[in-house]
């Protein structure tokens, strides 16, 4: 059997146009594996073609052409079994506001054919939090509940693969850091974690690779620390003994201050060294009180590859809200 929980060749997705306009290509001929076990981040800016990935996995939208293999199953020869090796948390709170929690994962389960001796409602409420919010209308829950009441509807059938769409956009620090304890449980447990994220900081810290898409494209797929070992960027932070007058001036060096008075030297390794910038600041007549550098991060990768292309983006994640990208600490 594949080690791929999924693996996706040649994944096209072309909308038609209204009257008068053009069609639309959501994907682009796509090629896409996600290993087996891990925690795999789906990274691209609004109308990137996340949305309509995610939902193709979930057999919520038709693809125009290519092939989906999920958890070693077909989608076209074995729709029914690649559907219950899947489950997704969708950023929409789509929940029946005159369900309790238990009876929406009872109907859940049923709709997947889960017998009642194998069901574990109170389990799964228990992992998410909500066991003494299980006779409790929905509509009475607060937003970070019913957030979590999505991810408990996502694990009634048991699934190998877990796809999470944006499930941190809007909570607070807590109910955040809840969630991503029970993905690392479940991860733990051996479950596949698909994220969608526009907090750069939590793919950073939780996914293990990590894909980044862009006008239906896929423009890079590698693991976390190898994404970030492209940059070749370096940051240098100086406080100075004395407030700075006249900056320091050495080609491939990019100086500026900040309103602390610290000086911002910004460089590329592969030619120039930190030795060199501290000579410059030395020859600058600047004496350093501390000296401290700053590796490139997640946002600086995904920023590089994306900003080339940021033009006439097909309207593929239309339901999304147009959102700028957040950072956040875990």
């Amino acid at each position: 059997m594949s080690d791929a929980a999924i693996r996706i060749e040649g994944l096209r997705k072309t909308y038609r146009g209204g009257k008068g306009q053009p069609e639309k290509h959501a994907l682009k001929g796509i090629d896409l594996t996600v290993p087996r076990g891990s925690v795999f981040g789906l990274l691209g800016p609004n109308g990137a073609g996340k949305s309509t990935l995610i939902n193709i996995l979930a057999g919520l939208v038709v693809k125009s052409s290519g092939r989906v293999s999920i958890w070693g199953f077909d989608q076209n020869q074995n729709p029914r079994q690649s559907r219950a090796a899947i489950g997704v948390m969708p950023q929409e709170l789509n929940l029946d506001p005159f369900f309790t929690p238990r009876g929406a994962l009872e109907v859940q389960a049923g709709l997947y054919g889960v017998p009642k001796s194998e069901r574990r409602s109170d389990e799964i409420l228990e992992l998410v939090g909500l066991s003494d919010k299980a006779e409790a209308y929905a509509r009475t829950l607060s937003g970070g509940m019913r957030r979590r009441l999505l991810l408990a509807k996502a694990l009634v059938h048991h699934p190998k693969i877990l796809v999470l769409d944006e499930p941190t956009a809007g909570v607070d620090i807590e109910l955040r850091q809840m969630l991503w304890a029970n993905v690392r449980k479940l991860n733990q447990q051996g479950v596949t974690i698909i994220l969608t994220t526009h907090y750069l900081e939590e793919a950073q810290e939780m996914c293990d690779e990590i894909a980044i898409i862009n006008h239906g494209e896929k423009i890079a797929q590698d693991s976390t620390a190898n994404l970030l070992g492209r940059m070749d960027s370096r940051t240098m932070v100086i406080v100075p003994d004395t407030p700075v007058v006249d900056l320091p001036v050495t080609e491939g060096v990019e100086a500026s201050l900040r309103e602390d008075g610290s000086l911002i030297l910004q460089y590329r390794s592969a030619r120039t060294s930190a030795e060199q910038v501290l000579e410059s600041v030395r020859a600058a007549g600047i004496r350093i009180r501390d000296v401290r550098t700053e590796e490139a991060d997640l946002e600086d990768v995904f920023l590089a590859l994306t900003s080339s292309r940021t033009d006439d983006a097909p309207a593929d994640d239309q339901d999304q809200p147009r959102r700028g990208l957040h950072r956040v600490k875990l």
